[in-house]
């Protein structure tokens, strides 16, 4: 029998396209690419689930064209009027990481139309009202189905090939951007010409369009996580975000130094510390916050957040600058529609962007891409501080941030797909989605409060001044800066000999974790009658019953483990239609693998597997 590990085996090195994701000290989980399901999904399912992001991402700035009106619309006033837009962003943050995690567990397509149909019933509810709570309501419904981003980044990993796999990637992250930007010209055309209303029409239609294309298109993954659902978990997630998100959006509003403000920020980081105490105790946490802690994953998620700082600026200040009169000596007097298409661009390049970071991830690796697009947007703000004397200008802007954001928001899937078990991609690349979901919170908070402050009073009406948006592009500068810190400190690729892997969006892992496969154990996994059995979970536990490792075995029954250091361990394995089984084995410290094939009783019996 041919073994084929994702590790090295006796006489045979480790493959460079398929090596093993483990880690010495966490438990991981990801198989090669062999352990998932089948790669025949065509061109037409990455068109489909890129669509179904962009019909989502739309839910974010659908209402800009018409958020100065808005306390008129809803007879409210502006303070209860702001609600309409942090309903949306508070659900889209809790959905997010939630939904990534039950795409894990119960499947990802069938959560991807679930969050769309949510989308649904909530721009439905909206469309057919004026007043403000179901508003409100509708409005925290249509945020909810940002969760749909994660997932169809999860489905693009378990059934694309290979080659194909980072471009993908990067137009389904990229779909937020795009959604976001191809919304305000879009929006503008339709609040201009005709009742506000049609807005959630149109989004109801999208929706339904979506849920159609992808039951028709996108077959469901078989790949599921171990566990159960974590909802004590979710719960104080859900508390601890809005606790958090709250006092950020609304902070301007209230005071920031208000006692409601710094009271909500203070229970945030009681509740979600208590909330990350709980998670390290839970066999199937909502989030793993030993794979989190890992430097690639949590800088990438911290440099997450600075791109969607960077990403909302231009959004925020442009459009305003466009449309305020020109009598003000700096406004340039444009249409609401015709802001809305200058700031087209942005969604348009980032869209264009992704073939190209596709090469430029395959040849360098996404470390290098996300520093090149940090790069390329601190430029397009640098160069904008200069290009805010005419409407052109500002679509020079608008194309060289696309370009750049485009590029980071590309990279960071990748770099999180490089770094997590396959079994958590989808709650993984939830928890980074929120992350760019905060970064734009944060971003909208202090921007709006930098130019409410430098604005100018102009018969009883705030007016933006140039000096304001100027500060906002520095801030944006300033974050990018840091991002691009955070980015330099991500691993980087290390050859060995002639073996040389580059931990690109169509690779799995890096070299050094395939180097600490050299020094665990290997083996394969069998039935009673010596066939192998694929997808079956081992588990390396230590003498102190501690979980140091796990993993899946492959199709043909091969696995791989690293072991945090010498002495004696239990290889646990579980595996549907076959009783569990235990063996015994002990690594020396060695800088070799040590051979352990498994072999499962049937289903309700129990025999000896083969030891060392």
């Amino acid at each position: 029998m041919t073994r084929t590990t994702t590790g090295a085996t006796a006489g045979q090195p480790a493959r460079p396209d398929q090596p093993e994701r483990t880690d010495r000290t966490e438990q991981p989980e990801r198989t090669d690419r062999t352990g998932q399901p089948d790669r025949t999904a065509n061109g037409a399912v990455v068109l489909v689930l890129a669509f179904a992001g962009i019909v989502v991402a739309v839910m974010q700035t659908l209402l800009v064209p018409v958020i100065k009106d808005l306390p008129q619309l809803l007879a409210t006033d502006p303070g209860n009027a702001t609600w309409v837009l942090t309903s949306t962003l508070l659900s889209g943050a809790v959905a997010t990481p939630i939904m990534g995690r039950l795409g894990d567990l119960f499947g990802k397509r069938r959560m991807l139309v679930g969050s769309l149909a949510v989308m649904v019933v909530g721009a439905l509810i909206s469309a057919f009202t004026s007043a403000l709570l179901p508003m409100i309501v509708g409005r925290t419904l249509q945020g909810f189905a940002m969760g749909a981003i994660p997932l169809g980044i999860g489905l693009m990993r378990d059934m694309l090939p290979r080659e194909r796999l980072g471009s993908a990637m990067a137009l389904m992250s990229s779909s937020i951007g795009v959604g976001g930007g191809l919304a305000l010209p879009a929006a503008a055309l339709v609040a201009q010409h005709t009742d506000w209303h049609a807005l959630f029409y149109g989004a109801a239609g999208l929706g339904v369009l979506a849920i159609a294309l992808v039951l028709l298109v996108v077959p469901e993954s078989p790949l599921r996580a171990p566990g159960s659902f974590d909802l004590p978990g979710a719960l104080g997630l859900s508390a601890g975000l809005v606790l958090l998100l709250l006092p950020i959006t609304k902070g301007s509003d209230w005071g920031w130094s208000s006692g409601t403000t710094l009271g909500l920020f203070a229970a945030a980081v009681v509740v979600l510390l208590l909330w990350g105490l709980m998670e390290l105790k839970v066999a199937a946490p909502l989030v793993d916050l030993r794979t989190t802690a890992r430097r690639e994953v949590l800088l990438t998620n911290l440099a997450s957040i600075m791109v969607g700082v960077s990403f909302y600026v231009v959004s925020l200040v442009l459009p305003q600058l466009l449309q305020l009169p020109s009598e003000t000596g700096y406004g340039l007097g444009q249409s609401m529609v015709v802001a809305g298409l200058c700031v087209a661009p942005l969604g348009l390049t980032m869209m264009f962007t992704a073939p190209v970071y596709a090469r430029l991830s395959a040849k360098y690796g996404p470390k290098v891409t996300l520093i090149l697009g940090l790069l390329v947007i601190a430029l397009g703000y640098g160069g904008g501080l200069g290009l805010m004397d005419a409407a052109w200008q500002t679509l020079v802007t608008s194309i060289v941030l696309g370009a750049g954001i485009g590029l980071a928001y590309s990279s960071l899937p990748a770099l999180i797909v490089g770094a997590v078990p396959a079994s958590e991609t989808g709650a993984a690349n939830g928890l980074n989605t929120l992350m760019r979901s905060i970064g734009t919170s944060v971003s909208s908070a202090v921007i709006g409060m930098v130019l409410a402050n430098t604005a100018d009073t102009v018969g009883g009406v705030a007016v933006p001044t140039m000096h304001g948006f100027r500060v906002s592009f520095l801030i944006a500068t300033a974050a990018v800066a840091v991002g691009l810190l955070l980015a330099l400190f991500l691993p980087g690729q290390r050859p060995s000999g002639k073996l040389q892997l580059r931990a690109s969006s169509e690779e799995d892992a890096s070299l050094e974790r395939a180097e600490e496969v050299l020094r665990g154990f290997q083996g394969r996994v069998l039935s009673a009658d010596g066939a192998p059995v694929p997808r079956a979970r081992v588990t390396l536990l230590d003498r102190q019953g501690r979980r140091a490792g796990a993993t899946y075995s492959a199709e043909d029954g091969g696995y791989a483990l690293a072991v945090p250091a010498s002495g004696s361990y239990v290889l646990a394995v579980q595996a549907a239609g076959h009783g569990p089984h235990a063996s015994a084995a002990t690594h020396a410290g060695e800088g070799r693998a040590v051979e352990v094939d498994l072999s499962l009783p049937g289903e309700g019996a129990l025999r000896g597997g083969a030891g060392i």
